[in-house]
């Protein structure tokens, strides 16, 4: 017989041994924990979100793993089977050809070897996190813990270490709770680039090494054509995915876990472990739940809801989360760092909105982080020493904040440009604390939210001290704002906060200038929602698909305008991204005297976007104008959601 065909043979038999033991774990009827709670949505609205992570405010993540080896970033696993792509390019060049050399070869040369989980964990606490997130399993199938069910983990390959027990026992040992994430349920269809091939050069044709039978337990068997979602459809996998993540759970009993998507296949597979999950500690703490589930999900308080490289434009009643980077998520030497006044801003703007941050620390391969991050940190750790008493243990006040920067809206939109005219709030008791998100030239703050009324008795305020600063601080009030002077000294070199102390302290209303739109690098201009003003009850801003559109718009008395800025005259064509369940929906818009009607095209969801053209407008002159959208018949209205407008320069 050919070796080369007995070879195959002998590996498929191999692999087939692997699936078949997998297959008797996985196979068995999903078991769960009894208890208080059962993987309905309706059982889990008896859900409570524990004091601490209320308290929290702050953790540190560590997005760790064998995928950090080639320092080229986030997702290479997968990327590395796309041909063209640079991560393929980079392990062409060094690692040698995928087909060959695939990612099973990248995880033997994850050492660990200069890896100190107590040492990190001395900084991070020092820094100011509450809670700590260890990388359970990303999406390349590789357990960081002494795995039950999965040969491919770090006890038995790799640094040969149970990198989430280090992790968990250095988090208790400086008092931080501690929690795992997983990013294992997309791992199917992820995954599914190593099946693949070149498809053009000497190698074209020639299968990757995923297709090898040999290791499908890593790179998993193929997939059907139409399973190509983020949640494979295959029910093998889901109750594969159910048993691994349940003994991650039953082992380290974490206070957290995370997961990357929504609520895993988003049925009763997914709830049922969210269930385990509750009704597990609810038996080790008598009665009262102390752990906490996050996804990125809406969950009105079943669980903790996650944006990723984002956060929410207005307070949540129900507790949320950010999870964000200080750089890529995995080492990424091309990468540069955030500095520490984007992590304080962030922190400060999520707070004031009743969420926590779960900010990513990013380690090199061999577990030690760069001298710039570890600056970042003791910075970190100086300004919080000083303001953590409005951070940690408060609780929203009745508005966010105020001030020009529009932020929020959903996920990847992190990047505000605030300035000290920017204020945010919390309280704790009967104290409100008032942040300024930077510096004023003029040695004063003004916050509108706490003038003078016509009522003596509210906003009457007592005493101001700075965070920081022993001396006295003056102030005065009138109908219109609230004016704090400055010492000469500031007590830090970011965001400052006040420590105000009074009685019937309710913010005023006043009106809020609205923003102008400018044209972007390529004269075009783009109405976003966040950059809206929006006129009426119903209309508001929502997320669909990770990303802000002006939904709920139900009213046809209802509408929303801009104000752009012309730097000179031109013609534009107009663009919109609409969605809609209706037939014969649309709307108008209004520009310099114009009604421009658009038909929307039925999208078949809410969430299922399509762009249309509404025409050309000519600009005879600069300057700044209003555009509206408004209904075209308000007697024949039907419901859309507008994600943006644009302007396109044609000439």
């Amino acid at each position: 017989m050919n070796i080369r065909i007995l070879s195959f043979i002998i590996a498929a038999a191999a692999s087939m041994d692997v699936s078949l033991n997998a297959q008797q774990t996985t196979t068995a009827v999903i078991s769960i924990a009894p208890g208080r709670f059962k993987p309905t949505l309706e059982s889990l609205t008896n859900y409570n979100c524990p004091e601490w992570f209320k308290n929290a405010k702050f953790g540190i993540w560590a997005h760790w793993g064998p995928q950090s080896v080639p320092m080229e970033g986030d997702w290479y696993a997968r990327n590395m089977y796309i041909q063209g792509h640079r991560q393929y390019e980079h392990h062409l060049a060094t690692y040698g050809h995928p087909s060959v050399q695939g990612y099973k070869d990248i995880i033997p040369l994850w050492k660990a070897e200069k890896w100190d989980p107590d040492r990190l964990m001395a900084l991070y606490k020092k820094a100011g996190a509450k809670y700590f997130v260890s990388m359970g399993v990303h999406h390349d199938n590789f357990d960081l813990w002494n795995s039950t069910y999965h040969r491919w983990n770090a006890v038995n390959m790799g640094p040969k270490r149970d990198v989430v027990g280090e992790w968990q026992k250095a988090a208790k040992k400086y008092g931080l709770k501690f929690g795992v994430s997983e990013h294992l349920g997309a791992s199917f269809t992820w995954f599914q680039t190593s099946h693949g091939s070149d498809k053009t050069g000497q190698k074209a044709g020639v299968p990757y090494d995923g297709a090898n039978p040999q290791y499908q337990d890593l790179y998993h068997p193929s997939a059907a054509p139409d399973d190509t979602g983020w949640y494979s459809k295959n029910p093998q996998w889901q109750k594969e995915w159910f048993t691994r993540i349940k003994d991650l759970l039953d082992k380290y009993k974490p206070d957290l876990l995370y997961t990357d998507g929504g609520v895993p296949f988003n049925n009763e597979v997914g709830l049922s472990l969210i269930t385990h999950f509750y009704n597990s500690d609810y038996q080790r703490n008598h009665g009262r739940p102390q752990v906490v589930y996050t996804c990125k999900q809406s969950s009105e308080g079943r669980w903790v809801q996650d944006l990723e490289r984002g956060v929410m434009g207005k307070i949540n009643p129900y507790y949320w989360q950010t999870d964000t980077s200080i750089g890529d998520w995995y080492y990424n030497k091309n990468w540069k760092f955030r500095p520490v006044e984007w992590t304080i801003y962030m922190l400060i703007d999520i707070v004031s909105k009743n969420g926590n941050l779960l900010l990513n620390v990013v380690q090199r391969p061999d577990g030690s982080i760069d001298p710039e991050v570890e600056q970042m940190l003791q910075q970190m750790a100086k300004w919080i020493s000083i303001n953590g008493e409005a951070i940690y243990d408060t609780r929203p006040w009745l508005v966010y904040g105020e001030g020009s920067t529009r932020t929020g809206g959903g996920s990847f939109k992190e990047d505000f440009k605030y300035t000290a005219s920017d204020i945010r709030f919390t309280t704790k008791k009967s104290t409100l604390y008032a942040f300024a998100m930077g510096i004023p030239e003029k040695r004063e703050i003004i916050i509108r939210s706490l003038a003078k009324t016509d009522d003596a008795k509210q906003n009457k305020i007592d005493k101001i001290n700075l965070l920081g600063y022993d001396g006295k601080i003056s102030f005065f009030q009138t109908t219109t704002d609230l004016v704090i002077k400055l010492p000469e000294k500031n007590p830090c070199d970011y965001a400052i906060a006040f420590k105000i102390k009074g009685k019937n302290l309710k913010p005023v209303p006043f009106e809020v200038p609205q923003p102008i739109v400018a044209a972007d690098k390529n004269g075009n201009y783009i109405l976003s929602p966040d950059m809206a003003h929006l006129h009426g009850n119903g209309i508001k801003v929502e997320e669909h698909g990770g990303k802000p559109n002006i939904g709920f718009w139900d009213n046809p008395n209802d509408w929303a305008d801009w104000r752009v800025s012309f730097k000179q005259a031109g013609l534009y064509e107009i663009r919109a991204t609409v969605a809609t369940i209706h037939n014969n929906a649309g709307f108008t818009i209004e520009l310099l005297n114009r009604r421009i009607a658009a038909d929307v095209p039925i999208t078949g969801d809410w969430s299922k976007f399509q762009e249309i053209s509404l025409g050309r407008i000519e600009v005879n002159q600069a300057g700044e104008y209003s555009i509206k959208a408004v209904p075209t018949d308000k007697n024949n209205w039907k419901a859309i959601n507008l994600r943006e407008i644009r302007l396109i320069k044609v000439q």
